[in-house]
């Protein structure tokens, strides 16, 4: 029996009677009014670290707009004869040749923010567009190097007189199928790089500085080998292993991983048919693809750092010693910001990122190019 007044549970409240504080003007969603917490953190995109710069010859340059290398190449020895005199070998030996690494054009990257943008906003904007600034400089420089590298591993040496051949770069081949696969196999690359490292021993090439630079993708496959196959790892355990700061060796040569070294056609991002993966449609850059990556018909490179089509879809890690490749500094990375009249004038300040570099390979005996199909790629 229901007594006059009493609540019936069995009833429903009519939607439109409600009173929700979260609706705009009593219409819509729900929870539009509702504050917006911010989090504290910022999604920071894909960021790499940038490794190249401290992994080859860097030389900072002032006064001029180029930087010379020289090179000597071997010479002989003979025996005396008595009562001749010693005036110097008579082949003019040791041949010198030189290589000339020019700075390429003012190097920018660039924001503008708006003072009241920063006055409403909850979260600190200027520091995360100088990091990302940042980022964009230093992976630009990583790929430079790592494409002058490239370029040297299918060069002959400077040194070209005649009867005193010097060794040029490297190229080993990766598996024994044509397949792209052949790239991510651990024992292949355990081999590859036991091949490196006799062929530069081969060419006098000092143990000192040696390193390779590999696809994340490889160097996950890689180090789960660690303790097997010739891999080495003295110093560190655990997370500090998988991180790819150079903590693992094979054969004296310290592995890093990158994602800015030219992979089967890209930077770092090709997956090359790997077992029960399936490639993301949205992941990495093409090799070339940018109007700053064409080549030295490039305004503004004054280097030649190759084409999309020189550099092949077949390359897939670097091995390599310091003197492989040289790297000058006109201006290195930093970020400058406006203030004064120019804030007051636009109300905002401009951020900017600039950097003045250029590279090119040096020594073609200390560059090793890893790559996969049954032909190497050609030389450019």
């Amino acid at each position: 029996m229901a007594y006059p007044g009493a609540f019936d549970h069995q009833s429903n409240v009519n939607p439109a009677q409600l009173t929700r504080p979260g609706q705009s003007n009593g219409a819509g969603d729900a929870r539009a009014l509702y504050l917006k917490l911010f989090s504290g953190e910022m999604f920071k995109g894909f960021q790499n670290n940038t490794i190249a710069r401290d992994l080859v010859m860097k030389r900072t340059l002032k006064n001029g707009k180029s930087l010379q290398f020289i090179y000597t190449g071997r010479t002989t020895s003979e025996f005396h004869t008595p009562g001749q005199s010693i005036l110097g070998n008579d082949r003019n030996a040791p041949p010198v040749a030189e290589k000339t690494i020019t700075c390429d054009d003012l190097l920018i990257s660039s924001a503008f923010v708006y003072e009241l943008d920063e006055v409403l906003s909850h979260y600190d904007l200027r520091s995360e567009i100088s990091r990302k600034i940042g980022y964009a400089l230093a992976e630009k420089y990583d790929r430079y190097i790592f494409r002058a590298i490239t370029r040297g591993a299918r060069k002959a040496s400077p040194v070209s007189m005649t009867s005193f051949e010097e060794p040029g770069g490297t190229q080993i081949r990766v598996g024994s199928t044509t397949n792209d696969s052949d790239a991510y196999v651990a024992t292949n690359l355990v081999n590859a790089f036991y091949d490196a490292a006799a062929a530069m021993d081969e060419k006098g090439v000092s143990m000192d500085g040696r390193v390779g630079i590999l696809n994340p993708r490889q160097y996950y496959a890689l180090i789960q080998q660690v303790g097997e196959n010739g891999l080495v790892n003295r110093d560190e355990q655990g997370t500090a292993r998988q991180r790819g700061n150079g903590v693992v060796e094979i054969a004296g040569i310290k592995i890093y991983k990158s994602m800015n070294i030219p992979f089967l056609g890209k930077y770092g991002t090709a997956y090359g048919g790997t077992t029960g993966v399936t490639a993301p449609t949205n992941l990495g850059d093409f090799v070339g693809v940018t109007a700053e990556d064409a080549g030295d018909a490039t305004t503004g490179i004054n280097n030649d750092y190759g084409t999309a089509a020189e550099l092949g879809a077949k390359s897939c890690g670097l091995i390599f010693q310091r003197e492989a490749a040289g790297c000058v500094e006109a201006i290195a990375p930093q970020v400058q910001v406006t203030s004064g009249d120019v804030s007051v004038i636009y109300q905002g300040d401009v951020i900017l990122g600039r950097l003045a570099m250029g590279a090119d390979y040096l020594n073609p005996a200390a560059a090793v190019e890893l790559y996969v199909g049954a032909t190497a790629p050609t030389a450019f």
